[in-house]
């Protein structure tokens, strides 16, 4: 039983406006397996007037880059230091199998290196000069900013936001989802430990409503979000009427598309990956299998047998590939995607809203493959954030890139091919942010963000560190005028 009572609010540990704790369940059996103080408006008052004043008054802001970078090399070494038990903590409370949360630590290594480098050689001040005048172009940091992650990949989700925004010299209130009070808690103690000055960072777990009231604070100078597009909306509505500077990590529907010379083998345990990871719980899934005629029911078969061999239930067993859902209103969600599913015609391969026998006391859906799927049927269409994948038929390539690109969303996707050079041409015809050529995993000092619906904005290596600065030109007389 881990139990945090208190808040770390401003760079230390307060006592929270609303005394309550939230008991923290197993999504594997429901088990309380922890206590965590809920950070409500007033603490949200607190936490902002602090960044606030440690922004406007406070040496971060005014710290050296070199200075930042090496706080933040601590923050990592930290991190690194306690990866078993923040793979630990996020398998307890979220149901991701242990192997995905194992595995995801050193993707945070590598995550926070390439923001790093990418400050390490960042132009926080460069002089650009004419005929007839001296520029000195400074990028400064946004102010304070409010960073509100989702619940699938908390680790990740935070130090894609909290690394770039401290190395700017921003000061952050980090609003965490209340499911991942443990693992955000532990994440607050590797804060504390890291000499940041005082106000430059809260870490507070709330609900909706609280966030929103942290989102539209007067004070807050920048949004940055990731979550579903329906709240993306709504924070983008509230940046707009302020005028807040925003960033957007949104939801997604990607297609896989195999093309005809592709190892269909090779591909499909490619998708294992890239379809079913985190339980099929993340916004880059590429759920959608786009497979030519030709080979369609080969794709099917390759999928079926797949899907079949996955070991679903205790997150903590290694042998566990798919786990529980988060929570009840999630595995309900998913298993009435599937019934709706099946009520739109399409033909059930493997799995259905059935709950895996043995599992009925956790978050478990069956994972699921439909195929004979028209792109415009729901499942197609929306995100279902749960292990259920739809097979679309194309009859060539130009038809493949039409489906994939006839979605709302544009996050990510994935081309296979036995012809890399031929597989580059159909990604950069795709209408996405990014795509996985053979399932290269995603580079981290590249840019990583969305096309359409799926944000604004991108995260990751020099790009993601751009978005939490400000461009300030300083003018002078040209040198010997």
């Amino acid at each position: 039983m881990i139990t945090y009572d208190r808040l770390y609010l401003a760079g230390s540990w307060a006592v929270p406006s609303d005394p309550e704790l939230l008991d923290i369940r197993s999504p594997h059996d429901q088990a309380v397996i922890g206590r965590a103080a809920q950070a409500r408006p007033a603490d949200i008052d607190r936490a902002v007037a602090a960044a606030r004043t440690a922004f406007d008054e406070g040496p971060w802001p005014r710290t050296a880059p070199a200075e930042r970078i090496a706080v933040i090399r601590r923050l990592n070494a930290l991190r690194e230091a306690e990866a078993e038990r923040i793979a630990d903590l996020i398998s307890a409370e979220n149901g991701s199998a242990r192997w995905f949360t194992g595995a995801g630590q050193p993707g945070l290594t590598r995550q926070a290196e390439a923001y790093l480098r990418a400050a390490e050689g960042f132009g926080w001040e460069e002089t650009i000069e004419s005929a007839a005048v001296r520029a000195v172009v400074r990028r400064e940091p946004v102010g304070v900013v409010a960073a509100v992650i989702p619940w699938n990949s908390p680790f990740s989700a935070a130090m894609a936001k909290i690394v770039p925004a401290l190395l700017a010299g921003n000061t952050v209130v980090l609003k965490v989802s209340p499911e991942n009070s443990l693992s955000m808690g532990l994440l607050a103690e590797l804060l504390e430990r890291t000499g940041l000055p005082e106000g430059v960072i809260s870490v507070l777990p709330a609900d909706r409503e609280t966030s929103e009231h942290l989102v539209s604070h007067p004070d807050v100078d920048k949004i940055a979000f990731t979550g579903s597009t329906r709240a993306g909306r709504r924070i983008a509505a509230i940046a707009g009427e302020q005028l807040k500077r925003v960033s957007l990590e949104l939801g997604g529907k990607s297609a896989a598309i195999i093309l005809p010379d592709a190892d269909i083998e090779q591909a499909v345990q490619g998708l294992k990956f890239a379809s079913l990871l985190n339980n099929g719980e993340s916004c880059i899934a590429q759920t959608r299998v786009l497979a030519p005629r030709g080979r369609y029911e080969e794709v099917v078969t390759a999928l079926k047998e797949l899907v079949e061999s996955l070991k679903v239930g205790d997150p903590a067993d290694p042998d566990t590939f798919i786990g529980p859902m988060i929570r009840r209103d999630q595995q309900q969600r998913v298993r009435d995607y599937i019934e709706l599913g099946i009520k739109e015609g399409a033909r059930l391969v493997t799995g259905g809203p059935q709950v895996p026998p043995g599992l009925e006391s956790g978050n478990y859906v069956t994972p699921t493959v439909f195929a004979d799927v028209d792109n415009s049927l729901r499942i197609a269409r929306e995100e279902i954030f749960g292990p259920v994948l739809v097979v679309i038929a194309y009859d060539d390539e130009d038809d493949a890139v039409r489906i994939a690109d006839d979605s709302e969303y544009g996050l990510s996707g994935g081309v296979w091919s036995a012809d890399e050079t031929h597989a580059l041409e159909v990604a950069a015809r795709l209408r996405t942010g990014t795509v996985t050529v053979n399932g290269a995993p995603i580079s981290f000092d590249g840019p990583f963000g969305g096309h359409k619906a799926s944000g604004i904005g991108r995260e990751y290596g020099a790009a993601g560190l751009a978005q939490y600065t400000e461009y300030k030109s300083v003018t002078l007389p040209a040198s010997g005028a």
